[in-house]
């Protein structure tokens, strides 16, 4: 039972005894007067009869005429009138008749009174003695009517101290409730302040638990400000604060080979004679050049979701987009502002020679670097500032319009052209922690299963993801509910489905018409997470009453954003695959992930690692704290 349910018996117990009490309490004078008053009555009436027949010198007639006259007035149960020696001269007793009360009540408070009595004399001599009991069936009434008074006058005060015992629980139910519902934003790892109630106790606990809510974000926040430290020294160019080399690698090696990759466009560019430039303008005023050339790189990749900006060596930069279309009038702004920020340093001189390749999923790493630094060398060639494009894609891969795209993808749809691919994602100890099933379609009917990178894209673009991701959510119940052995599932949602209402009401109903959801697994990437967060944060509290895992992939490009999580109530984080490659010789990102995994554990997250590509990293991985892996390199 509730506590509030608990509060609102202990009142109602506690009114319905105090108005029983006082009941009887009030019953039981009632009755103790009205006996006391019959007994009055009884010794008044039998000094009045006897006082009235000593005045006549009465005889035997004259006082049995006077006891039956005042007995046929009704309000006598007993007149007796005897001798001096005990003889009986006249007897009067009344029937008991109706008393004016139930007989229940007539038993449970009976009305005693003692009897009236007078001695009736002429001049010195006794005549006789009167015995008189007047009728109690008056008092009965009188304490039965007085008795039902007190029940209705006792019912409104109840009622009426319900009412504002009621009101003074309501009161108390808000606060109450605020701490409950702190206490258990706790429990699910959501860390949430609420205003202190007025109530004084309620107003400690508050206190104490906001005290300590604070603190915990207060250790959290600097233990994420550290680690952000230790994360930019490991991946980051000390001059100029954009990635390095192993960290941008990583990134274009994910950009084109991992599953749900979408291609996209490789900038290069290089900052021409920069050795010459050293000489003639000084270290510090190179070195100023230097981070303002890779300021417009960054300001670039912050226009774009999930671009990477680095710097390769000391000259070359590098600028990679995902899933980018228009990377002519991109490359040509990039140029021109280059160019620029590099005329006011060298106004007469050549500065700036950028390439760039536009690349499929699924081409080579080798063949993607290889062709742009083709280009790059063309541009340096012509000995002046200029720009190259290479165009990696081929045949089939030429993007399609719009409608065209439109059309394949709904046809799929209806078509139920759709299914899931599955990968693993073991436990470190050992055994399958759930599946990875990132979604495919088909196009026509005898056609090949396209991946994710490949449609996802557009999707975004034509709003066609709500539609994707209901479809792939479906396939998964289904496979859960028809394989009870598998421990879990894992499906990816899109950013742009997040965003619709729609689409959360559409999913938390498919969810809850399930009993499977404890073994679903849903993630967001955290690009997409990040980017519209208050839909994000409407999702994971939406769906925390079906009972499934809410987590977000991709996780650690935008660590220091990490704050911004402590009240969603996260199961896991899959970590970037750019974190993961070579772990066991990256000392700094060894520190970071370590970091990383004890921060989520502390608050109840599970930690895995994706792309995991060989033993090495599988095994660097237990030794940082993670829970989970996948990738090319892991097996059941």
């Amino acid at each position: 039972m509730s506590m509030y349910r608990q509060l609102w018996l202990a009142i109602a117990i506690s009114t319905l005894l105090a108005l029983a009490g006082s009941l009887l309490a009030s019953t039981l004078a009632a009755r103790t007067y009205l006996s006391e008053q019959l007994t009055l009555k009884n010794a008044d009436n039998a000094t009045a009869l006897a006082l009235a027949l000593s005045q006549k010198q009465p005889d035997a007639v004259d006082i049995e005429l006077a006891a039956a006259a005042l007995f046929d007035s009704g309000n006598y149960e007993l007149i007796r009138v005897t001798d001096p020696e005990g003889r009986l001269i006249v007897e009067r007793i009344a029937d008991s008749g109706d008393l004016g009360a139930p007989v229940w009540f007539v038993r449970r408070f009976p009305i005693t009174a003692n009897p009236g009595e007078a001695q009736i004399s002429s001049g010195w001599q006794q005549v006789g003695v009167v015995r008189l009991v007047s009728h109690s069936r008056f008092a009965y009434r009188a304490l039965w009517e007085s008795t039902l008074d007190m029940i209705v006058a006792l019912a409104l005060a109840g009622a009426l101290g319900g009412y504002l015992g009621s009101l003074v629980l309501r009161r108390l139910k808000r606060p109450l409730n605020a701490v409950i519902g702190q206490a258990q934003a706790i429990s699910e790892r959501r860390f949430v302040t609420i205003e202190e109630p007025d109530v004084p106790e309620l107003k400690r606990l508050a206190t104490a638990m906001n005290v300590t809510v604070t603190r915990l974000k207060a250790m959290f926040d600097e233990e994420a400000t550290r680690l952000e430290s230790v994360r930019r020294e490991a991946n980051c160019d000390a001059l100029t604060g954009l990635a390095n080399r192993s960290y941008f690698m990583a990134h274009l090696r994910e950009a084109t080979q991992s599953d749900d990759a979408t291609g996209g466009t490789l900038f290069i560019a290089r900052l021409a004679h920069l050795a010459t430039i050293n000489q003639s303008l000084g270290r510090e005023a190179t070195d100023e050049l230097l981070r303002r050339f890779g300021k417009v790189l960054d300001e670039a990749a912050g226009q774009r979701l999930q671009a990477v900006a680095a710097r390769l060596n000391g000259a070359d930069f590098a600028l990679l987009v995902p899933g980018m279309t228009d990377a002519v009038g991109a490359a040509e702004g990039l140029l021109a502002a280059l160019t620029q920020e590099a005329a006011s340093f060298l106004p007469e001189a050549e500065t700036t020679w950028l390439a760039c390749g536009r690349f499929p999923r699924g081409i080579e790493l080798g063949t993607v670097l290889a062709q742009v630094d083709a280009a790059l060398a063309a541009v340096e060639a012509e000995g002046r500032n200029g720009l190259r494009i290479v165009d990696l894609h081929e045949g089939d891969d030429a993007p399609k319009s719009a409608d065209e795209w439109s059309r394949l993808i709904q046809r799929a749809l209806d078509q139920r052209w759709v299914r899931l691919v599955s990968f693993p994602v073991i436990s470190l100890p050992g055994g399958l922690m759930h599946r990875e099933c990132p979604l495919r379609l088909m196009f026509d009917e005898d056609g090949e299963w396209q991946p994710a990178g490949r449609f996802l894209p557009v999707a975004e673009r034509l709003k066609l993801t709500p539609q994707l991701d209901l479809a792939a959510v479906e396939l998964g119940l289904a496979e859960l509910a028809a394989k009870p052995d598998l421990s879990g599932l894992a499906i990816n949602l899109s950013a742009s489905s997040i965003q619709s209402p729609a689409f959360r009401n559409a999913l938390h109903a498919l969810l809850r018409r399930h009993p499977a959801t404890q073994r679903l697994w849903l993630e967001v990437s955290e690009a997409g997470a990040l980017a519209h967060f208050e839909a994000f944060r409407a999702l994971c509290l939406e769906l925390k009453d079906v009972g499934c895992q809410m987590g977000i992939e991709h996780f650690g490009r935008q660590f220091s954003e990490i704050g911004r999580l402590h009240d969603l109530g996260l199961d896991y984080l899959k970590i970037d695959a750019s974190f993961i490659r070579g772990l066991e010789a990256n000392i700094g990102n060894q520190s970071f992930l370590k970091g990383l995994t004890t921060i989520a554990h502390g608050i109840g997250m599970k930690v895995i690692a994706e792309g995991v590509a060989s033993e090495a990293e599988l095994g660097a991985l237990a030794e940082v704290g993670f829970d989970g892996a996948t990738g090319p390199g892991v097996r059941e």
